[in-house]
């Protein structure tokens, strides 16, 4: 007859569940994965191949009860590392989100929003345009993959202990997050520039001719200024955006490593 012992139990969930629950963390907060069009259900299932592919290769976990207050504690400490995963890869596309809404401004577009079911909230068309695109080449990097990848990593890096995560790591991704307004200035500079230009032609337009009612002129001038910068700007958003995903995937490389206390 074969007997299990309570420590043997605990020493099997334990290497299961402690993993698990960084993996769900980081697919309900990571960009793509955290999409309201994937279903709880479809998280769960793929959270749970990905943790009976990886528990093999894991490094031993440490022989602590789940249903103690340390394995609370550790169990924690795994949603909170994933949280962080998903959290400096979500960064990215916040930028993105920034840039879009700064050209909708600047457009006379920023009225023109919609119920976005991701967020929640009223977001502006060209927000939603430019994060649609950002997803597409995502995913055509295979930046879904790297996310895996960097994922299975962590469990290197920060193995399943009852080590906390270090404040360097809270430090490096408060640093990491000044490329929200940074990177999201520099992706609409071109066309705030432009924009700004035509502003300035407009008003020396309604000096010169002040019976013309710049009001009826200049809305139409700058929308379609607007388009127009932006269709050029296209080319070149994918360049853009790759080096974006290459600062992230370093950012988070950082950050992790930072969270274990190495250098």
């Amino acid at each position: 007859m074969i007997s299990f012992s309570t420590a043997q139990l605990d020493a099997w969930i334990a290497a299961f569940v402690f993993p698990l629950s960084r993996i769900l963390a980081v697919l309900a907060t990571a960009p793509v994965f955290n999409n309201l069009a994937v279903s709880m259900q479809t998280r769960l299932i793929v959270g749970l191949a990905i943790s009976l592919a990886l528990a093999p290769a894991l490094p031993a976990t440490p022989e602590i009860s789940p249903g103690s207050w340390m394995g609370l504690m550790v169990l924690a400490e795994q949603i909170l590392i994933g949280v962080v995963i998903g959290f400096t890869l979500r960064l990215m596309f916040a930028a993105v989100d920034m840039a879009g809404e700064l050209i909708g401004l600047q457009m006379g577009l920023g009225f023109a929003s919609f119920y976005d079911p991701q967020t929640a909230s009223q977001t502006p068309v060209l927000s939603e345009f430019l994060g649609l695109l950002t997803t597409l080449i995502f995913l055509a990097l295979n930046g879904h993959l790297l996310t895996l990848s960097v994922l299975a990593e962590s469990f290197t890096l920060l193995p399943v202990a009852a080590t906390p995560f270090a404040a360097k790591g809270f430090a490096a991704l408060l640093t990491w997050s000044t490329t929200l307004f940074s990177t999201g200035l520099l992706l609409s500079l071109p066309l705030i520039a432009a924009l700004l230009i035509a502003n300035i032609g407009l008003g020396v337009l309604a000096r010169i001719a002040p019976q013309l009612n710049i009001f009826a002129v200049g809305f139409p001038v700058t929308i379609v200024s607007g388009f127009v910068v932006l269709a050029l700007m296209m080319p070149h958003f994918g360049a853009a955006l790759e080096r974006l995903y290459d600062d992230g995937f370093a950012a988070l490389y950082g950050v992790l490593r930072a969270g274990a206390g190495l250098p």
